[in-house]
C-alpha cells in the first residue's frame, strides 16, 4: 500500500564523472614526477688519478690525570707523581714511535684536578724534550 500519493520516489545513481575526474589528475602526477625522477639520474664515470700514500698518523701520548691525582700515561699508570716519573713514563711511551718525529702529548685532566697535577705533566714533557702538548675537553652538554 502506497500512502503518499503524489510523490514519486527518485531513483539514486552514482555520479562517476568527478571520480574520473580525480583519478586522471592522479595518474597525471604520478607519470610526471616518475619522468622527472629518471632525467635527475646522471651517470658518471670518475676520472682516475695517482694520489700520493697516506701520510702516517703522528703519535700520540694520552696522560689522563683524575681529581685525585693519579696519573694514567697511555692507558698504563705512572709509578710516582713526581715530574721525573712522570718524564720517565713519558719517553717509554715516545719509544713507540719513529725517532726522528716528536709525539703529540694529549693531555686529559679531570674538571676537578689540581692546576698542579697539570703543570706538573707539562714540566715532564718538557723534560722529556716534548713541546707539541694540547689539552682534550669535552662539548659542553647544555
Amino acid at each position: 500500500m502506497n500512502f503518499k500519493r503524489g510523490s514519486h520516489d527518485e531513483e539514486l545513481e552514482i555520479n562517476f564523472i568527478p571520480l574520473i575526474d580525480v583519478l586522471l589528475v592522479i595518474i597525471i602526477f604520478l607519470i610526471v614526477s616518475a619522468t622527472f625522477s629518471r632525467t635527475s639520474e646522471l651517470q658518471i664515470n670518475l676520472p682516475t688519478a695517482d694520489a700520493n700514500a697516506p701520510q702516517e698518523k703522528p703519535l700520540t701520548i694520552t696522560i689522563e690525570v683524575d681529581a685525585n691525582g693519579r696519573y694514567l700515561v697511555n692507558g698504563k699508570e705512572a709509578n710516582g707523581a713526581v715530574v721525573s716519573d712522570l718524564s720517565a713514563a713519558l719517553l717509554e711511551a715516545g719509544k713507540a714511535g719513529p725517532a726522528d718525529k716528536e709525539p703529540t702529548i694529549i693531555i686529559n685532566a679531570d674538571a676537578k684536578a689540581t692546576h698542579q697535577s697539570v703543570v706538573n705533566i707539562m714540566e715532564a714533557a718538557r723534560t722529556a724534550n716534548y713541546t707539541h702538548i694540547t689539552f682534550a675537553t669535552q662539548v659542553n652538554s647544555h
